[in-house]
């Protein structure tokens, strides 16, 4: 008892020090004031004004739009390089394959985002794609390091599987696809589902790459808000920040709530 005691002292003033700026945030998103550091009563203004900021909107939905593509994209390129280094054994190539799959995991985002920018250029100059900068260049760089991610997941979610499960259909006379789409499948979708919303997650996250890749009419929320930032606060952004944590305190109850229950 004593030793829990010493670490809740600690533990206590760390999660202050994460959470107590968070509810600060929201609670001058109420306020009255346009200042940011006075509060002088509750109001609902600075919602109404975030709902017909046009940038901020704006920004939001291209963000949205950029995050739901290039999770999707990458989540279709994770599951099968998880898939082949979880399944395939010591094939050729497969450490330079599982190298180049790992590099964006710990590969800083200035690099990543301008040799992304370097090759985008090539590709244009010799192909003609992309034809410039904008969205669809920032959902193929946040596509190319969200696969490292959803790889990662879908490989350990492989390796904890029971392959006497997929055996026993095949004996059965299942063919590899139907033991794929029947049994494989349904029991890794728990982790496809994980590496989708972590590809998700840092899409709508990303600020460094998408500065690199992105072009006029293309600035995604993040760079929306850096740019803001760098000019000061407004109450605005206290709001858009407060709706981003309470749906995302929504959707993880919700997902606690589907754990338990299973």
């Amino acid at each position: 008892m004593r030793g829990i005691g010493r670490l809740a002292i600690p533990l206590g003033l760390g999660f202050a020090f994460l959470y107590l700026p968070i509810l600060l945030m929201v609670l001058f998103s109420f306020n009255d004031s346009r200042m940011v550091t006075t509060f002088t009563g509750f109001s609902l203004r600075w919602y109404d004004s975030l709902w017909r900021n046009e940038v901020l909107m704006g920004a939001l939905g291209l963000s949205l739009r950029i995050a739901a593509i290039s999770a999707t994209m990458a989540t279709i390129l994770g599951v099968l390089a998880g898939f082949a280094l979880a399944r395939f054994g010591r094939f050729r190539g497969r450490a330079g394959f599982g190298a180049v799959m790992a590099a964006p995991l710990v590969m800083p985002e200035v690099i990543t985002g301008l040799s992304l920018l370097l090759l985008f250029v090539a590709m244009e100059s010799v192909f003609g794609f992309p034809a410039g900068r904008g969205a669809s260049t920032v959902a193929i760089a946040h596509a190319t390091f969200g696969a490292a991610y959803v790889a990662v997941v879908v490989q350990s979610r492989l390796a904890d599987f029971d392959l006497s499960l997929e055996e026993a259909a095949m004996d059965l006379g299942a063919r590899p696809w139907k033991v794929f789409a029947v049994i494989t499948l349904p029991l890794i979708a728990p982790g496809i589902a994980a590496g989708w919303l972590l590809a998700f997650t840092l899409s709508l996250d990303d600020l460094v790459i998408a500065s690199f890749v992105s072009g006029p009419g293309a600035s995604t929320l993040p760079m929306v808000i850096f740019s803001t930032v760098r000019l000061g606060l407004t109450p605005e952004l206290y709001a858009l920040a407060t709706v981003l944590v309470v749906v995302g305190g929504v959707a993880l109850t919700l997902a606690l709530r589907l754990v338990r229950r299973r």
